[in-house]
């Protein structure tokens, strides 16, 4: 059977169409990639206005971080899967503990787990600071955590103060808290 000419064009077209389709979803994928790589590269976010979020807590209380301005805030990001999270749950409350009414909040954000592992945990550890969910992952992607556990240290006006990536151990987040209540400098912006 002899193709026609008129067919072969269409054929030609069709394969020309499909490969160029190819082409653009492989260039898409590879440039997804490489904002992923790039974006991963540059680490945890350390330094400028900290991402703002509204984080609903597991008895269904909500917190806004920008609503905290004119205290520190200690942000920990946390997983009941996570050993290196069980090495710091205690310290972690006892420090919550310590500065509580002195204008320091801590959050801590649950990160890619279940709410029945979550709140096992919390209880196990007798935490009493403000958790919740990180739903969809919107407030670790924020920050550009790495993992976790990773605690982000907020001062009065706003402003990340550092990133610690790995457990707290003492006596780190006293000092840290200390050195931020102690600055005068600080600008709070509504």
């Amino acid at each position: 059977m002899v193709q026609s000419s008129t067919s072969r064009s269409k054929s030609k077209i069709k394969v020309f169409i499909g490969g160029g389709l190819l082409i653009v979803l492989l260039i898409s994928f590879v440039s997804i990639l490489a904002f992923g790589l790039v974006k991963a590269k540059s680490g945890p976010r350390d330094s400028g206005l900290a991402p703002d979020f509204t984080l609903t807590a597991f008895d269904g209380k909500k917190i806004t971080l920008s609503e905290l301005r004119g205290q520190v805030v200690v942000i920990n990001f946390w997983a009941s899967w996570c050993l290196p999270c069980r090495q710091e749950a205690a310290y972690l409350e006892n420090t919550w503990r310590k500065y509580k009414d002195k204008g320091v909040v801590f959050i801590g954000v649950d990160y890619l787990d279940t709410d029945i592992k979550a709140l096992a945990y919390i209880q196990e550890f007798g935490i009493t600071y403000f958790n919740g969910p990180d739903l969809a992952s919107r407030i670790a992607q924020s920050y550009n955590i790495q993992g976790v556990p990773e605690t982000y240290f907020v001062d009065q006006g706003g402003q990340l103060r550092g990133v610690d990536i790995g457990p707290e151990e003492p006596p780190r987040l006293d000092e840290q808290i200390d050195s931020l209540l102690s600055q005068t400098d600080i600008t709070v912006k509504p």
